[in-house]
């Protein structure tokens, strides 16, 4: 790429007489930078020209030269007879907020755009047909396996609990080895395969190929004979989980408008939650269907394969929905990607202006196409190693997986009896899926690293509650109540925190040109961490006992609460240049400000005492408090 002569500070690579004007910070020998610090302040000045001309390509773009460019970009891509409307697209893309100044529209097409700001949930049946849809099928398959872990364990020999206490611990081994299985496949193959099935596929194609991998497998597990058969069925399931858990919200967001995409996109948590809490459902459905003849464990059987069955109906109705418009706009399919967008937006004004600004981003991104490794450079360039710590950190172990894959197990353990452990964990999942709504509102109003601040604390808490609670006397009502409260209380907690916030940071902190190698691998270090969980939990109860496991846990979310605080800024409403400014602040910088703001903070937020605000960190944070209450408020309206 070249680099804008007129920059003094930036210093292309393919000239090396040409020397940084800036002068270097500290006396040296040698006048001139060395060739290491010429070139780190040169990759860094050309990253930060990258971001920045992402940011807004039409910045300082004439409205004639908007108008000209619209009609050039309908002739050369098949769409002349939509030449005036893209002439429109063009103007209001630069500005989607000052259209009431564009006499070029029309009454009927400036209302379109008043409504995106005043009804912004008024949408096409067609968009949230899509989103559900796609998001339905999520994590059915994670708590069938919570109720058929009660019946399958014993038939295949690898029951966790009543044998020697070497049988005990290969057994509590091999049955974590089984569940664990599709989360082993997803952090080392199947998110990995992401990228190339989209480029191969698109988005609706990988979702048809995942899906159906999905289904197929769910049944291949109900028609296993033994625990390594059915290890590797469960193995081959997460080729099916792995690539639709990274290109579903990717899809969800290439689809939405800008003003609900956030809430659109955390929908994938949403209907996470509703199928764990519809996997509970189908285990207490099955639980009594008793064998028959031919078949032993008929009713665990059809518990797996009922998982199967949301993955059939997407892979009959995926093709229903329309594309991509930004996948269509790669292969060069314009027409398609405008009648794309045209089902999910509410007027052709809509559509015209949010395919001519893809493809304008589109050609900016291909523009500054870059020669190394991006993976490499999610470590080697200090801005994204940054949001690849923080987006790691997120995808942190806070233990729910413990109870989504084995609540029932827990229960019984707690002198549930077995159709009481299923009920139990229904309740669970049922809170689960409640308590995810709110996150809707609270992840763009209190912000996401508030939400792990303040949800980190109360699910450790909640954790060593539910472990205390095993103390309790067995004849106790008290112990069944106080287990069941805590384990309720922590999904009360996680829903509205932990939950949505680990895919909505990921696919925001990264920069443009990094942030699909970012999203596939936060999605994979998401995947390893539930591999830890799944297999090491059945061995950590029958090693710990319930107290020490939920301990563990506990400890664990306490840790996340400190790398949150130290290592996670936040994101919330940022644009793209407040981020690079954000993720630009040195680790160390944001570290030792938090520590220093943390007790005014607990001050100010839990004892409610008056007391003096810490500096600001970052500019735009002190250009906000130096702005009067009536700016601020107004803002805030806007």
């Amino acid at each position: 790429m070249t680099l804008p002569s007129s920059d003094s500070n930036l210093l292309s690579t393919n000239d090396p007489g040409h020397t940084i004007e800036k002068a270097s910070p500290t006396k040296k020998n040698d006048s001139t930078l060395s060739l290491a610090e010429t070139a780190r302040s040169s990759k860094k000045d050309e990253i930060d020209f990258l971001n920045a001309k992402l940011a807004n390509p039409l910045a300082g773009l004439s409205h004639e030269q908007l108008m000209e460019d619209g009609k050039a970009f309908a002739t050369r891509y098949g769409l002349e007879d939509l030449s005036e409307l893209f002439k429109k697209g063009a103007l209001v893309a630069k500005d989607p907020l000052a259209f009431e100044d564009l006499s070029l529209l029309t009454e009927e097409e400036k209302q379109a755009l008043r409504e995106e700001v005043s009804n912004k949930w008024k949408q096409p049946k067609m968009l949230y047909y899509l989103v559900i849809l796609c998001s339905g099928k999520s994590s059915m398959d994670e708590s069938v396996i919570n109720g058929a872990n009660l019946f399958f364990a014993p038939q295949f020999g690898i029951e966790p609990r009543g044998g020697t206490a070497e049988q005990n611990s290969r057994n509590q081994w091999i049955l974590g080895l089984v569940n664990s299985a599709p989360y082993l496949c997803c952090a080392v193959l199947g998110c990995w395969l992401t990228g190339p099935l989209n480029r191969m596929f698109g988005r609706r194609g990988t979702i048809f190929i995942t899906a159906f991998f999905s289904f197929i497998t769910c049944i291949w597990q109900g028609v296993t004979n033994s625990w390594p058969h059915l290890f590797v069925a469960r193995f081959i399931l997460g080729l099916g989980i792995g690539p639709k858990s990274s290109t579903v919200p990717v899809y969800v967001a290439e689809c939405a408008p800008p003003s609900i995409r956030g809430a659109l996109v955390m929908m994938w948590q949403t209907w996470t939650a509703f199928g764990i809490m519809l996997g509970f459902v189908m285990d207490l459905a099955f639980f009594k269907v008793p064998n028959t003849t031919h078949i032993t464990g008929l009713n665990w059987r059809l518990m797996l394969g009922s998982a199967g069955v949301p993955a059939l109906f997407i892979v009959v109705q995926v093709f229903f929905v329309p594309e991509s418009p930004r996948w269509l706009l790669s292969k060069g399919r314009y027409r398609d990607a405008y009648e794309s967008l045209c089902s999910v937006r509410m007027h052709p004004i809509q559509a015209a202006r949010d395919l001519y600004y893809m493809n304008v981003l589109l050609e900016a991104e291909n523009e500054m196409q870059r020669h190394g490794s991006r993976f490499f450079e999610l470590f080697t360039v200090p801005r994204n190693r940054r949001a690849t710590l923080a987006s790691f950190i997120v995808m942190f172990i806070c233990g729910v997986n413990v109870i989504a894959y084995y609540s029932s197990e827990i229960f019984a353990d707690a002198h549930f009896s077995q159709i009481q452990a299923l009920l139990a964990s229904f309740g669970f999942g049922a809170i689960n899926f409640v308590f995810a709504f709110p996150a809707v509102y609270t992840i763009d109003t209190f912000g996401r690293r508030n939400l792990l601040l303040t949800t980190f604390p109360l699910m450790a808490l909640f954790l060593l509650m539910t472990g205390f609670s095993f103390w309790i006397p067995e004849s106790s009502q008290a112990r069944l109540a106080m287990i069941s409260l805590g384990i309720y209380l922590f999904g009360m907690a996680y829903s509205p925190g932990e939950g949505p916030v680990p895919f909505t940071y990921s696919a925001e902190a990264f920069p443009l040109y990094v942030r699909d190698i970012g999203m596939s691998l936060a999605t994979a270090t998401l995947w390893f961490f539930n591999f830890i969980i799944a297999i090491t939990f059945p061995r950590l109860l029958g090693a710990f006992k319930p107290q020490g496991a939920f301990g563990w846990y506990a400890g664990w979310n306490m840790l996340g609460f400190l790398a949150v605080l130290l290592f996670v800024p936040e994101t919330k409403a940022l644009s793209l240049e407040e981020l690079d400014q954000v993720f630009s602040v040195p680790t160390r910088v944001h570290a030792a400000y938090q520590v220093k703001a943390l007790p005014r903070n607990i001050k100010k937020y839990i004892f409610r005492m008056n007391v003096p605000d810490v500096p600001p960190l970052y500019e735009h944070e002190r250009a906000m408090q130096g702005m009067s209450t009536d700016a601020k408020t107004s803002m805030k309206t806007v």
